[in-house]
């Protein structure tokens, strides 16, 4: 296959389906160094034309806790009261400077979700 910038619907599945075939191709062969160009390629064109939305603070939260199997309770004991949980996640109350420095040391969500609009 040629190799170059995929431009096209129509080029981007034959990509695709290029890297399919070659995917489990030995590191150090002609097809490995092939499956390597096609996937930085393929990953440039999905980031323009398939970009993928950061979640809100709210949506992360929730991700992290339901990946750390936490409960509410213990959301609370990082956000400091029980009510603001219910509060925030029903979107009526904003997360503040403190809440978000404790979100992101204790649950190692990144700031750039927790500040994110929503």
């Amino acid at each position: 296959m040629e190799i170059k910038v995929i431009k096209t619907e129509e080029e981007y599945t034959k990509a695709l389906k290029r890297l399919e075939e070659i995917f489990h191709a030995p590191i150090d062969s002609v097809e490995g160094d092939e499956a390597d160009l096609l996937s930085i390629l393929i990953e440039k064109y999905e980031n323009e034309f398939y970009p993928i939305e950061a979640p809100d603070p709210i949506e992360a939260i929730k991700f992290r806790m339901e990946q750390m199997d936490m409960t509410k309770k213990e959301l609370a004991e990082i956000i400091g009261y029980k009510s603001r949980v219910s509060e925030i996640f029903s979107r009526k109350r904003k997360l503040t400077l403190k809440m978000i420095r404790n979100l992101h040391d204790k649950m190692k969500i990144p700031y750039e979700s927790l500040i994110a609009n929503y």
